[in-house]
């Protein structure tokens, strides 16, 4: 989606982890015997065939490692210019086939060769071990969606990837709140499947451009914010975010347009806008300094500060904190009694005490989306992203 996230929400700025593996190439390690300099071309073709029919993604590294091998198998050593600096994708491949230097073209076969055939074993051997593992609800890719005992819990789906949001995950969670806003639950709670909540924005969102450039990809990324953090302030039913593991970005700043936040001890939260030139959403320019006052919101939102869930619960986002071993145990009962409650009650007073903020917090979204429209767009932001992946490739 857009740029809306953790470590910069520039062109998909959320998870920058995404784009720092595909950034940091590692050697490609090769398999050569003293006995077959390579595979035939009919192994080759073969395999090149097979990818497309693997069951799981190989995820970022491997395809990058796919990507050169076949360019070297096929075109020998690396013959195109250098892609500029802020084109991050075609970078990343250039990188990962110029890394290949004079590799030969037969090696460059054998070792394409070699590595499909080991991602085929390990992908039918995951299928058959968990062969349910994969199911979904249906029409939703990135979420799981269950209700029960009068709770709709919609729960981030990519433990893989640290949950962090694609641009259909944003889609996804707006149908998600619509449907839950209007089924029959008491209440509607969020959490995270694996050990986050979530990381943030997935920078594979960057890799969309439109034909209009970064300028209509800001504008576009603004748009779905807005919407997005509007479909949070409007929500008429009690929410909850079951807090599991870290979060960061937009995950930690909409968690002030929810009315009850329950966090594991091992949860953090962290926003660190400035780091990459960005400024706040999520409403958090406005909730954050209401919530924990000025200068704690200031520390966080302007410096980067990370909380740990006993700072977040002392300074009132969090409402409070559970040992990690019974975290799922104590929410859930806890929750289950709430959810016995009167239904319209409940709803009925939550409009009182929201209704009074909801044109507020629609301007501030506004706000907030239009300046960071511009902050995607400016050479700071640009610089800042830039410089921070260059120094993660690094590592």
């Amino acid at each position: 989606m857009a740029v809306v996230g953790v470590s910069g929400r520039l062109a998909g700025c959320y998870c920058l982890r995404a784009v720092r593996s595909s950034l940091q190439v590692p050697a490609v390690q090769l398999h050569v015997s003293k006995t077959a300099m390579g595979a035939c071309q009919k192994d080759f073709e073969s395999a090149v065939n097979q990818v497309k029919l693997l069951k799981k993604d190989p995820g970022n590294e491997v395809k990058l490692k796919l990507y050169a091998l076949y360019k070297q198998a096929t075109e020998g050593p690396c013959n195109t210019p250098k892609p500029g600096l802020f084109d991050l994708i075609n970078k990343a491949k250039w990188d990962a086939w110029n890394a290949l230097g004079n590799l030969p073209k037969e090696t460059a076969r054998q070792n394409y060769v070699d590595l499909v055939s080991g991602l085929r074993s390990s992908s039918d051997s995951s299928s058959q071990v968990k062969p349910e593992a994969d199911k979904k609800q249906a029409g939703y890719e990135t979420l799981v969606i269950t209700s029960e005992d009068h709770i709709t819990k919609i729960m981030l789906n990519r433990p893989a990837k640290k949950n962090a949001l694609t641009t259909q995950m944003y889609r996804e969670i707006m149908l998600a709140l619509e449907a839950a806003s209007k089924d029959d639950s008491t209440i509607t709670v969020f959490t995270g499947n694996g050990d986050y909540y979530s990381s943030g924005n997935d920078l594979t969102n960057f890799t969309d451009i439109p034909p209009g450039g970064i300028e209509e990809k800001a504008k576009n990324s603004a748009i779905l914010l807005r919407d997005f953090v509007g479909c949070f302030i409007d929500f008429p039913k009690p929410l909850v975010a079951v807090v599991n593991g870290p979060a960061v970005g937009i995950s930690v700043t909409i968690l002030g347009l929810f009315d009850l936040v329950y966090a594991s001890d091992r949860a953090t939260f962290h926003t660190p806008f400035s780091h990459l030139g960005q400024t706040p959403e999520g409403c958090s320019s406005y909730t954050f300094p209401k919530i924990m006052g000025p200068a704690k919101a200031v520390e966080m939102l302007i410096f980067g500060k990370k909380l740990t869930a006993g700072e977040a619960c002392a300074q009132g986002l969090v409402t409070e904190v559970f040992p990690d071993s019974t975290f799922q145990k104590e929410v859930w009962t806890r929750l289950k009694a709430y959810s016995e409650l009167p239904q319209n009650a409940m709803h009925i007073s939550k409009q009182i005490i929201r209704n009074h903020e909801k044109e507020k917090l629609h301007a501030v979204n506004a706000e907030e989306s239009s300046i960071l429209q511009e902050r995607w767009l400016s050479d700071e932001c640009m610089n800042a992203v830039m410089d921070f992946l260059s120094r993660k490739a690094k590592l």
